[in-house]
């Protein structure tokens, strides 16, 4: 059974609703998931899984959360490498700019993404609950 962490920052509930489905994904097929806010979650926790699923929406001039998931993310990279991870997220302007460069820096640092990340505008509506949680399947 594979241990995976599904770790977000959600400021309005958006992505919060995304982690959820994330996690019923890799629960039903067969994994062992804990959620963690960013708060909750550092670099020194990414040995005590197999698999990570990153979630944060796009905020200011489409950037990561700075002030709390930016920090945690930050002290992750360094445990990237060869780990699989994938990638979510909300967002209520632009392209999806976050979310490339955000894929970027992880191939960067030599994650594997198990997966096409999953972005949403706003509140996710079922097609992106289904490809949440089949983004969590796939960490499994």
């Amino acid at each position: 059974m594979s241990k995976i962490a599904v770790v977000y920052w959600s400021g309005t509930g958006n992505t919060q609703s995304m982690a959820e489905a994330v996690a019923e994904g890799a629960r039903e097929a067969g994994a062992d998931v804990t959620v963690f806010t960013s708060s909750e979650f550092d670099g020194g926790k990414m040995g005590e899984f197999d698999a990570v699923a990153f979630g944060c929406p796009a905020m200011g001039s489409e950037v990561l959360e700075e002030s709390e998931f930016e920090p945690m993310f930050n002290g992750c990279e360094s445990a990237l490498s060869g780990k699989k991870i994938a990638l979510f997220g909300s967002y209520g302007w632009g392209d999806g700019e976050w979310m490339r460069n955000w894929e970027e820096t992880c191939k960067a640092d030599g994650a594997v993404l198990a997966c096409e990340s999953v972005t949403c505008n706003d509140a996710p509506d079922d097609d992106a609950v289904v490809a949440c949680k089949a983004l969590g399947a796939a960490l499994n």
